[in-house]
C-alpha cells in the first residue's frame, strides 16, 4: 500500500492519535508554564536562588526520557499519569530560565517608578515586571513545546496517548507491508503539529507583545 493510501485508510485513527498528542502536550505545557513562571518569580531576585532553580530543572534533561517514563511506571502505573509527569518536568527548564532572565532584565528604573507611585510588590510584578518579561517567557514556552512534541512520542512506551503509538507499532512490525508507513505517518504528524503550535505562538506574540517591545 502506498503512503497516501495508508493515510486515507487510517485517517480516523491518525486524527484521534493526533488530537491526543496535541491535548497531552498542551495540558502539560499549561502546567509547566504555571509552575515555571511561579518558580522564576520566587527565585529571580536571589542570584543563588535563580541559579539553583535553573540547575534543578536542567538536571531533569540529563535523564533520558525513556528511562524517566520507565522509572515512573512502577510508581504511577501505565497510561496518562507517567506521560503527564514526565512532560511537565521536561518542560520546566526553558520556562524557568527565561522567566528568571526576563525578570532580571527589566529596567530597575521602571520598577522604582512603579514603586514611587504607590504600587504594591504584587501589583508591580503583575502590571510592570511580568508584562515586560513576557517576550522571553513566551520564547521559553515555544522551546518547551517543541521539545515536548518529540518527547511525547516516547509516551507510547507506557501506553500513553499520541502519535508515538503509530511509530511504536511500525517499529514493532518492521518488515511488514505498512511498517514504514506507520513510522512515517507518526513522525510527519508530530512535525506538522509542532509547526502548527509554533505558528500559534507567533500569533499569540503578535497579539500580546506591544510593537515597541517586539522591536
Amino acid at each position: 500500500m502506498s503512503f497516501w493510501g495508508y493515510l486515507d485508510s487510517q485517517r480516523g485513527q491518525l486524527l484521534t492519535d493526533g488530537f491526543q498528542h496535541v491535548s497531552a502536550v498542551f495540558q502539560c505545557m499549561v502546567i509547566a508554564t504555571a509552575l515555571g513562571v511561579l518558580i522564576g518569580v520566587v527565585s529571580y531576585r536571589s542570584s543563588w536562588g535563580g541559579n539553583l532553580a535553573i540547575l534543578s530543572t536542567a538536571s531533569m534533561l540529563t535523564i533520558p526520557s525513556l528511562a524517566a517514563i520507565g522509572l515512573l511506571i512502577p510508581v504511577v502505573g501505565l497510561g496518562v499519569a507517567p506521560t503527564v509527569i514526565t512532560l511537565t518536568l521536561y518542560g520546566l527548564l526553558p520556562v524557568v530560565r527565561n522567566t528568571v532572565v526576563g525578570l532580571r532584565g527589566v529596567d530597575p528604573a521602571l520598577v522604582d517608578a512603579a514603586k514611587g507611585i504607590g504600587m504594591s510588590r504584587t501589583a508591580r510584578m503583575l502590571r510592570v515586571e511580568l508584562p515586560l518579561a513576557w517576550p522571553p517567557i513566551l520564547t521559553g514556552i515555544r522551546v518547551s513545546t517543541q521539545m515536548l512534541m518529540g518527547i511525547a512520542a516516547i509516551a507510547a512506551y507506557a501506553s500513553g496517548p499520541g502519535l508515538g503509538n503509530e511509530i511504536f507499532r511500525g517499529i514493532a512490525s518492521l518488515g511488514s507491508a505498512n511498517a514504514l508507513n506507520q513510522v512515517l505517518a507518526g513522525t510527519l504528524g508530530i512535525v506538522i503539529l509542532a509547526l502548527l503550535f509554533d505558528a500559534a505562538y507567533i500569533l499569540l506574540g503578535r497579539l500580546t507583545i506591544p510593537r515597541g517591545i517586539r522591536v
